[in-house]
Formats: structure tokens, C-alpha cells, sequence
């Protein structure tokens, strides 16, 4: 890497890194606004809501990581062409270094963004689903009133009749409406919060569980005995797949020991893979737009950085709704941007060619 590539990536770097900074701030300020009133209702202090806030990061970030690094190469390259520097490599035949720079700024964020995708998150989702089951399970365990319905999280309302000692709280009522196909009651004489390997339970005892699926038909199980995991309860919504909080080393890893790929799995991996993806193609597209030099000198100049966030938006709208397999469905957009970002660059090098000076006879 000579001089001039290693300014131009840390040139593109610093515009992105601090648009991420700022951002993710805002965003994690907007995260504790949003679930103050829950983490409020459910008893908890200020240092679970900052903690719970953090943990949603990472979800956040890799949605947003992609549109920073156009945003940062758009302004950069803007300030390029303003200091008239872009000139001075397109006239010194240095074009080059900035396609090789491009490459590697591109290069290094697909990386950050697919270390987050792969393992980041999912490490983030499950600290997160266990805190808030031992959340639930404190709140079910503790500090529910007899004879008051409690909202544990929305769309589960419980309710006990009272207390005994040992954690044993009796007229155990619930009723989990989070999915709209499906809703279901749980009664019992007794319910008791015990952990085992796979987390806290709730063992109820004596009692049954109504449920009505879609179209309104009523059932009900009568059972002696019924553990409940605690995340069924804390879930944001029930039977929830737990693929996302798990990394993708051990979703392939176990894929291989089985023999078999299930469809949610690949269809999973994939769409981490396309956040990988998405980077190069808006890195792609921006250079092609403002990595040539103008002659224009017209105040009025139609901002980069609302460019990019029409083509993400354009971008995940088509990977969104795109009429194709579900498991190709997800890289649409992003492969568009690749061919599209290419296409334009290549038409443009030909189109600016400088030619070579000959040499003159002595």
C-alpha cells in the first residue's frame, strides 16, 4: 500500500467512523426511550435500562453500518473534489490508488460487518433473551401484587392469587396474546421459578392450557404438572426462533454433523452473508458517481448524502420484495448494486482515458 492509498482509506475512514459514532449514539439515546417505560413497569433499575439499550445495538449497527460507509466515502470524495485533489489523481494517473483504496475501506467494513452479523448480534440477542428472562422470572417470582393483573411484557398479562413460602405463588393465571394467530391461557392451582440447565422454569401445577388458534376454535389440555421455559414468557413474540441468537460457526457446525441443511438455517446465513455484500455494492455505486472530477462550480449541488440513503433505501426495498427463492431473495439488491456500481465505473474509465504522452526522438 503506498502513501497515496493509505491516506485516501484513512481519508474515507475517519468521514465513516465518526457518522457511526454519532449515529449509534443517537440511536442507543433513542433505545432508552423506547423501552424506559417497560423496564419502568417491570421494577428494574436505570443500570438495566442503559445495559438492555446496549445489547440492542448490534442489530442496529449492522442495518445502518453499510449506509455510514457510503455516506462517509460520498463526503469524502466531495471534499476531494472540492480541494481540487481528485483532479490531481485523475490528471497524475493515480486513479489506481483510489480504485485500490475503495477496495480495501470496502474490504474492511464488509469484515467489521460481517463479524458483527455472524457473531456480534447473535452473542447480543441471547445475553439479551436471558436478562430479560430473569427478568420476567423476578418479576413473576417477586414482585407481582395478588390479585392484580401485571403486564410481564406487551401482550402478556399475569396474575396471582398469593404467596406461600418458598417461591411457591398460588392461582397462577397468564394469558399471551403476542401472536395474533394464536393466543393462549395458562391456569394453575400452583406455580413454583426453578432453574435448570436450559434456564429458569416456570413449573405449574394442577391445572390447563387453553388456546385459540385462528379462525376461533377452542381447546384445552388438563395436566398435572407443566414447565414453562421463562423466555416463552419474555419473548417479544412467542415461539420465537432462536436461530438469531445463535452464531453462524454453530449453526454451520451443527448443519455438517447433522447432514442436513434446514431451509431457516441457510436462509439465515445467507442473509448475514448479504450484509457482507451490501457494503461493496454502495461503496461501488458512490465511487462511480463521485469519484470522477467536474469543472462544475454551481452552489447547488444535489447532496451525496441523500443519495445514499435513496439507494438503501431502493436497495432493501428490492431485496425486501424481490419475487425470487427466499434464499436468493435477501443478495438481490445487494448483487444489483455490485453489477450496476461496476457497470458505471467501467463506462466511465473508458469514457475519461487519459492517454499515455509519446515519447519524443532524441
Amino acid at each position: 500500500m503506498n502513501r497515496l492509498t493509505a491516506y485516501l482509506v484513512r481519508t474515507f475512514a475517519s468521514d465513516a467512523i465518526a457518522l457511526l459514532a454519532i449515529v449509534t449514539t443517537l440511536l442507543w439515546l433513542v433505545q432508552c426511550l423506547r423501552i424506559f417505560d417497560v423496564v419502568s413497569v417491570r421494577g428494574q433499575g436505570i443500570l438495566t435500562l442503559l445495559g438492555q439499550a446496549l445489547l440492542s445495538m448490534p442489530a442496529l449497527i449492522v442495518a445502518f453500518l453499510y449506509v455510514a460507509m457510503g455516506i462517509g466515502l460520498a463526503r469524502a470524495l466531495r471534499a476531494l473534489q472540492d480541494n481540487h485533489e481528485l483532479h490531481i489523481i485523475h490528471a497524475s494517473l493515480q486513479v489506481p490508488a483510489l480504485l485500490r483504496a475503495t477496495a480495501i475501506y470496502s474490504a474492511l467494513g464488509a469484515l467489521f460487518v460481517l463479524a458483527f452479523s455472524n457473531f456480534v448480534e447473535p452473542l447480543a440477542n441471547q445475553r439479551l433473551s436471558a436478562w430479560s428472562a430473569s427478568i420476567t422470572a423476578d418479576l413473576v417470582g417477586r414482585t407481582l401484587t395478588p390479585h392484580k393483573f401485571t403486564q410481564v411484557v406487551p401482550g402478556v398479562v399475569v396474575m396471582i392469587g398469593g404467596r406461600q413460602g418458598g417461591g411457591v405463588v398460588t392461582d397462577f393465571f397468564a394469558d399471551d396474546r403476542r401472536d395474533p394467530d394464536l393466543r393462549r391461557t395458562y391456569i394453575a392451582e400452583s406455580a413454583t421459578i426453578a432453574a435448570d440447565e436450559s434456564g429458569n422454569v416456570l413449573q405449574l401445577r394442577e391445572g390447563s392450557l387453553q388456546y385459540t388458534p385462528d379462525g376461533l376454535r377452542f381447546s384445552e389440555i388438563t395436566f398435572g404438572r407443566y414447565d414453562i421455559a421463562i423466555e416463552r414468557l419474555s419473548a417479544p413474540i412467542a415461539n420465537s426462533d432462536n436461530l438469531a441468537e445463535r452464531d453462524s460457526l454453530s449453526l454451520a457446525t451443527e448443519a455438517l454433523a447433522q447432514g442436513e441443511w434446514r431451509s431457516a438455517v441457510v436462509n439465515k446465513l445467507v442473509e448475514r452473508i448479504g450484509e457482507g455484500l451490501r457494503v461493496f455494492g454502495i461503496c461501488l455505486c458512490v465511487l462511480a458517481t463521485a469519484g470522477f472530477p467536474n469543472a462544475r462550480r454551481s452552489r447547488q449541488r444535489f447532496p451525496l448524502e441523500l443519495g445514499v440513503l435513496v439507494l438503501a433505501f431502493i436497495e432493501r426495498g428490492i431485496s425486501a420484495y424481490a419475487p425470487l427463492p427466499a434464499v436468493i431473495a435477501p443478495l438481490t439488491g445487494a448483487i444489483l448494486m455490485i453489477i450496476a456500481g461496476v457497470a458505471v465505473l467501467v463506462w466511465r474509465l473508458r469514457e475519461r482515458r487519459i492517454p499515455m504522452p509519446l515519447a519524443v526522438p532524441a
